[in-house]
């Protein structure tokens, strides 16, 4: 089990920005990988990725300091130790870098070599990753969220709301949410083609639409939802990732696609009337981080009824998790990996979230990897929710596909919850 030789090279995400892929060996010959992902629309609260900034390698986006980090600072402190003593090395790599934001050696490089341990330790104990992460209580498959368009940052701006997604909590497993999310997704497909409204895909595999307004969008999901053969509200609802702190500036919330202003207080009338008029069942980043009153003003009203997610709000923090808690701005919270840096505060921030009742969304990111580490983290945790995209682009799609590979090892041990997962919310 002991760690014999670490390394990190550069490699290209989704998007073909440069990322890090951290490589580690144990004594006994055991070696594994481990890829991190890039946000596009990141919180002012997410632990910092480190890039090179040197306009002449990768046009400002290379890693090779963050990877020069790993070889020189990190790999010198970790070899010889134990690889499965994950919460101390991970301590370790938080006490190396020193700052509160992990900026200093970077949370790309810590997180690389976090992952590279978690799974290597796997490996060595000749268990899968989802039994290893915890103590092996994992067994939940998470009903997936996924996206149909894409917007905000991860398309253009060509429309402002970065995710219109679907959940099938009407689905009886696993497998039938992919086929009906499937079906979904090509209807929508063929609505944009005939009112010729089709630009191509977003990031993150979602159809990338030309829309005149958000409402437009909304009655094409339900639209799309009715082809495909399934009840609005009943089989299928909606879930938006609104990213809300990238429509917020000089106090003002605003929406470009239709060139419209809103006061804080008029934008939370905006999302009321769209939580009363559709049929929503999660809700993400409605509000900027920083907005505290209409989180709470939202919660209030709708937290009994929908999944109220904190995304930039919480930033995968412990911290920010508990004083979001305490003022009751939300009822769930996005897990992120590259948030906050390590394996185990990840997994601190779901235990956090589900000790308070709330129901934590394994999430990616815009600029993923082909590592499908997160599927196997939504299973060892039982978080019940995953957020990967559309089902499109092998990024994506790997990690779908994962979870198909990890039900089949759970076999009888598999449970999937469905819609039962948001009984609270009266789902």
């Amino acid at each position: 089990m002991k760690i014999k030789h670490l390394d990190a090279y550069q490699i290209l995400d989704s998007r073909g920005n440069p990322t890090i892929e951290a490589e580690i060996s144990l004594d006994t010959g055991i070696t594994a990988l481990a890829s991190v992902p890039a946000g596009a629309s990141t919180g002012k609260f997410e632990a910092q990725e480190l890039r090179d900034h040197d306009p002449q390698k990768f046009l400002g986006r290379s890693v090779y300091r963050a990877i020069d980090n790993i070889q020189t600072i990190i790999a010198p402190e970790l070899i010889g130790k134990r690889a499965d003593d994950q919460e101390g090395i991970d301590q370790l790599l938080i006490g190396l870098d020193g700052t509160e934001n992990k900026s200093r050696l970077g949370a790309n490089a810590l997180l690389a070599v976090s992952m590279a341990i978690a799974r290597v330790a796997a490996f060595a104990k000749g268990i899968p990753l989802f039994k290893s992460l915890t103590t092996g209580e994992g067994h939940l498959i998470p009903i997936p969220e996924i996206q149909i368009m894409g917007g905000g940052a991860h398309s253009g701006r060509r429309i402002d709301i970065q995710d219109f997604m679907v959940i099938c909590h009407g689905a009886a497993s696993y497998a039938q949410c992919l086929e009906m999310t499937f079906n979904i997704y090509h209807c929508c497909g063929e609505l944009l083609k005939e009112g010729n409204k089709l630009y191509g895909l977003a990031d993150e595999g979602g159809y990338w639409p030309a829309l005149d307004s958000h409402e437009e969008g909304f009655d094409l999901m339900l639209k799309a939802i009715e082809k495909a053969g399934y009840r609005p509200g009943t089989d299928v609802s909606l879930s938006l990732d609104v990213a809300a702190a990238e429509l917020f500036s000089g106090g003002y919330y605003h929406l470009t696609l239709e060139n419209r202003t809103f006061t804080p207080k008029e934008f939370y009338d905006l999302i009321h009337s769209w939580c009363q008029a559709y049929p929503i069942l999660s809700l993400e980043d409605p509000f900027a981080e920083t907005d505290r009153e209409n989180w709470a003003r939202l919660t209030s009203a709708w937290g009994d009824k929908l999944n109220i997610i904190g995304d930039d709000l919480f930033a995968t923090s412990v911290e920010r998790v508990r004083d979001g808690v305490a003022n009751r701005l939300a009822n769930s919270v996005l897990i992120k990996l590259n948030q906050i840096g390590t394996v185990t505060e990840t997994i601190e921030c779901i235990r956090q979230t589900q000790q308070a009742g709330w129901l934590p969304v394994v999430s990616g990111r815009s600029g993923e990897t082909e590592d499908p580490f997160i599927a196997h983290l939504a299973v060892a945790t039982n978080a019940g929710q995953l957020k990967l995209g559309a089902l499109a682009r092998s990024e994506r799609t790997v990690k779908w596909n994962e979870i198909l590979r990890i039900e089949r090892a759970l076999k009888e041990e598999a449970q999937f919850a469905g819609g039962r997962l948001f009984d609270r919310h009266g789902g």
